[in-house]
């Protein structure tokens, strides 16, 4: 594939979409590839349902946690094959906010689900597409829900315990320190404009590396 994947991770409130706006806007003027954002879930017309469902869902009935898995992995399922693929092979850079770690760090470091499990529903949804490179903005867990509190109403993930989104932040990190090559840890307490600069140098070098430089 010609094109990139570019994700980035964290726990609520890390300032994700801050940063993937920004990096748009810039890499638009420093390569002539086409740049595109996305998300999961929500990529799709089918995943902006899944994604109601999993974020809004207000029922009597919960959502049990393997039943949630298979939402988000029929969301991926949908997104790679309908989205991401077909860009990456026009020589699309993707910039996609949460992808793969995120099913391991909620589902299964959170929710405790069997990782084994996670892997094998990952490599069937994504049909082994990995990203090319992960920005992992790392903050503290009450910081980062206090930003979310202060945004206004809570989605149903963030409504989760402390305890949860502690376990959450401890899977990123288990994920970052086992995939040193693919995931980059970002220091998310910066300021904003600290935090874009770290991340625009980061990717000027992979841009060179990849050969996107205009």
């Amino acid at each position: 594939m010609r094109g990139k994947l570019i994700v980035f991770e964290g726990v609520e409130g890390g300032g994700k979409t801050t940063q993937m706006q920004r990096i748009q806007l810039w890499l638009q003027t420093v390569t002539d590839a086409p740049v595109v954002m996305t998300r999961e879930p929500g990529g799709t017309v089918l995943g902006q349902e899944l994604r109601r469902l999993l974020l809004e869902y207000q029922g009597e009935e919960p959502i049990q946690d393997r039943a949630e898995l298979l939402m988000y992995a029929a969301d991926r399922a949908q997104h790679v094959e309908g989205f991401l693929k077909p860009l990456l092979y026009q020589g699309t850079i993707i910039l996609c906010d949460r992808y793969t770690d995120s099913t391991i760090a909620y589902q299964g470091y959170g929710r405790g689900l069997d990782l084994s499990l996670i892997e094998q529903l990952n490599q069937i949804a994504t049909q082994g597409l990995e990203s090319d490179l992960t920005l992992w903005l790392d903050v503290d867990v009450e910081l980062g829900l206090a930003r979310t509190r202060a945004r206004g109403k809570m989605d149903r993930m963030e409504q989760a315990t402390l305890e949860f989104h502690q376990r959450v932040k401890q899977g990123f990190q288990r994920l970052a320190e086992t995939y040193p090559e693919r995931i980059i840890t970002i220091d998310g307490t910066l300021k904003v404009d600290e935090v874009t600069e770290k991340i625009q140098w980061i990717l000027s070098q992979k841009l060179i590396e990849w050969g996107f430089r205009a």
